[in-house]
């Protein structure tokens, strides 16, 4: 048997963080067994669903490196095979027709609540003549639901879960106007697309009574379930935007790379031994879901954080230049940083990038550790650097500029040797010097080591970029 998975998202808003963990366990655990995960685009709710948010799915998923077998399937357009799936249910006696009318349904409702029975319809239809039926009252179908015994599931992470039938409603397959119901469309969708394993959340596992009672109707084999948990914040509440419950393409634009989110992604809920780091081949190779836990998983963003950062240390160079790339697209300030990543500055930062990502753990944070690359002149020094820059400072930077001017060939070896020569020459310390020369070179006080700015951006460009500082102070207008 080949096992095949689905991720059957509805596209009502973005690809969220939970459901991109349950399209990474359904494609971990088809391609670990050598099968397929197919997409489905639960679009049924018309009002809401919209092209923008489709794209948004679909994107997402690409940028994740989660692959999908196929075409995507879009469920709105198969809504007359649910429809006659509903007419055979009805032909072979598991489905009739209800003329309950919405006032005796909102009375139904009411006196289910009173008495505290979970079952709100009273199948009042379920065996009545049709000729009794009240006209021009269009029916709607309802699953003729056994009324004993219980209905069973064998889930791979919930374990055995126990319904009595006698509580589970005779539910609607297909409503009044004709349009199938979700529980329906459901079923249909993945008994024709040869669905052998639903992997979801378990906020679907009430669904799955109700599902199992149409398949057992239909005669059609019950996929494998497992109802993994939701993710949860930090505190152990529902997931939201304060914690994280935010599309992909926000953490895409926070500066996350694909493999380190979908490596935190896996061990949210799953376990395996205390091994953290994963590559794709090892998820492949070892994601099962009997270690995927009962309870919620919690979202930690210093975990995420520290993951990325790792994943970034360990990147190659040129790689994280085109994640870069990839990225400022979806920056406010990204095409303006385009525009200045010209062949000259981008043989800059590969030059700088294996001390800029040391220090980044996010590839924003790499983008901003290279601000004295893409910043124009004259630098505009921030607070901080600001207050290094006083009048003996740059005076000290006039001094030290001459004593570069004379250096060839330009290394981060050699201008470190001028820089201490001139410091000790003074009787001073080298981050007296150093400290001022970072100000005038990057704008702040922080930047990768002092000697490799140097040698990064070059003689004519540190000499220059210390002229600034130095003339503005001269031509600045007297304080009153």
């Amino acid at each position: 048997m080949t096992v095949v998975t689905r991720f059957a998202p509805s596209p009502t808003g973005f690809l969220h963080i939970g459901g991109a963990r349950t399209a990474l366990f359904n494609w971990l655990y088809a391609r670990g067994r050598a099968g397929k995960m197919l997409l489905r685009i639960e679009d049924t709710d018309r009002d809401r669903s919209t092209q923008a948010a489709i794209d948004a799915i679909l994107d997402g998923l690409s940028w994740l490196g989660i692959e999908w077998d196929g075409e995507p399937i879009f469920q709105f357009a198969r809504s007359a095979r649910h429809r006659k799936v509903a007419e055979q249910m009805l032909a072979s006696g598991h489905a009739y027709r209800c003329y309950a009318s919405p006032e005796e349904l909102a009375q139904m409702r009411e006196a289910a609540r009173r008495e505290g029975r979970s079952k709100l319809y009273d199948g009042r239809w379920r065996d009545r003549d049709p000729g009794e039926a009240p006209p021009g009252v269009k029916p709607v179908i309802r699953l003729k639901a056994p009324l004993t015994g219980e209905t069973v599931i064998d889930d791979q992470v919930q374990g055995r879960v126990v319904w009595q039938n006698e509580n589970l409603d005779d539910l609607v397959l297909l409503r009044s106007d004709g349009t199938p119901t979700y529980m329906l469309a459901v079923v249909v969708d993945d008994h024709d697309m040869g669905v052998t394993h639903i992997i979801r959340g378990d906020d679907h596992l009430t669904n799955a009574a109700r599902q199992k009672q149409i398949y057992d109707a239909l005669g059609w084999p019950v996929p494998v379930m497992a109802h993994i948990p939701l993710i949860h914040g930090p505190d152990g509440s529902k997931l939201s935007k304060r914690h994280g419950a935010l599309g992909v393409d926000a953490y895409r634009a926070m500066g996350y790379v694909p493999a380190a989110l979908r490596n935190y992604l896996v061990r949210l809920g799953w376990s395996h031994g205390d091994q953290e780091i994963f590559s794709t081949d090892e998820m492949v190779s070892a994601f099962d879901l009997p270690q995927v836990g009962r309870a919620p998983a919690r979202f930690d963003f210093a975990k995420l954080e520290n993951l990325n950062g790792h994943y970034i240390r360990h990147s190659m160079d040129a790689d994280l230049l085109e994640a870069i790339d990839r990225l400022l697209p979806h920056l406010a300030n990204g095409p303006a940083l385009a525009a200045k990543l010209n062949p000259h500055v981008r043989g800059q930062l590969l030059t700088a990038m294996p001390s800029l990502k040391e220090r980044a753990k996010t590839l924003v944070d790499l983008i901003d550790s290279a601000h004295f690359l893409l910043a124009d002149r004259p630098l505009v020094p921030d607070e901080k650097a600001k207050a290094l820059l006083t009048e003996p400072a740059k005076g000290l930077l006039r001094d030290v500029a001459q004593q570069l001017a004379g250096i060839e060939p330009w290394t981060s070896e050699t201008t470190e040797h001028a820089v201490r020569t001139f410091a000790d020459g003074r009787g001073a310390k080298l981050g007296a010097v150093a400290q001022p020369l970072r100000a005038a070179l990057t704008g702040r006080t922080t930047s990768p080591g002092i000697f490799e700015v140097l040698a990064v951006l070059g003689k004519a460009e540190c000499l220059g970029r210390i002229a600034d500082q130095v003339s503005l102070a001269e031509t600045a207008p007297p304080i009153d």
